[in-house]
């Protein structure tokens, strides 16, 4: 069995068709299929027909449900600016699957049991959840899974806690580790592999500078998508990250 796992791909097209990971079983998707970039129809359409699990992302419930979100700097300014966008771009019917999916998902796969949830366990949306084993020993408790599969921080990691493999694929969309290249994984006879693949970039950028984004949200999001992260200053305030 051989389970591609992808997470936060955030509308950004061209980085989801470069992961050619073929063949593969199975494929896990653990949220945030919108914002930032600006293709979300033909992501989403392309996890509804390729990925067998899929989980809510906080972008995804914020889109859902249009929640304006007023950050005055770094990645929650970038979001307040692209989600107006985003809902101009999607159907009525596209808004509702995201805000259909669930927060989690429990399955067995080859006698396997996965957990799938965006941020963490104990907050499915929103908690940032480092490589930190003794962080996620107090996350694991009562939790009978063998595998638990997690996004939102766009860093990519594999570690163990209580017994349990934790796995971060890192982004397909916009990763944040300094590594432009889209970020997944692939699970093959319970060996997990992290992999990066090239992207054509530029491509992603000229979707954004054809839109009718500010110029400065268009030269911050290149330089994000350029060097891997982080949000560059604006003139609103200083950096600010937010996840």
């Amino acid at each position: 069995m051989r389970i591609l796992v992808l997470s936060d791909i955030h509308a950004n097209w061209p980085a989801l068709q470069a992961v050619a990971e073929e063949p593969h079983d199975l494929c896990l998707f653990l949220g945030d299929l919108v914002d930032y970039a600006l293709e979300p129809s033909p992501c989403l359409e392309w996890v509804r027909r390729n990925c067998a699990y899929a989980v809510r992302g906080n972008h995804d419930h914020g889109a859902a449900h249009d929640v304006h979100v007023n950050g005055r700097a770094g990645f929650k300014f970038l979001t307040g600016m692209t989600r107006p966008l985003t809902r101009e771009r999607l159907s009525s019917e596209e808004l509702r699957y995201l805000g259909r999916l669930p927060v989690s998902q429990m399955t067995t796969i080859e006698q396997t049991r996965f957990l799938l949830v965006h941020a963490s366990p104990r907050d499915p949306l929103d908690e940032y959840s480092p490589p930190d084993p003794e962080f996620w020993s107090r996350r694991l408790a009562n939790i009978d899974t063998d595998v638990v599969c997690v996004g939102h921080t766009h860093h990519p990691y594999v570690i163990e806690a209580e017994g349990k493999l934790i796995l971060n694929p890192g982004s397909v969309g916009q990763p944040r580790d300094g590594d432009p290249r889209a970020s997944y994984a692939v699970i093959e006879d319970g060996q997990v592999e992290l992999k990066r693949v090239d992207y054509p970039i530029e491509e992603t950028i000229r979707v954004i500078e054809e839109s009718s984004l500010p110029g400065q949200v268009k030269a911050m999001l290149a330089e994000v998508y350029r060097r891997g992260g982080p949000v560059p200053a604006n003139p609103l305030n200083g950096v600010h990250r937010s996840h």
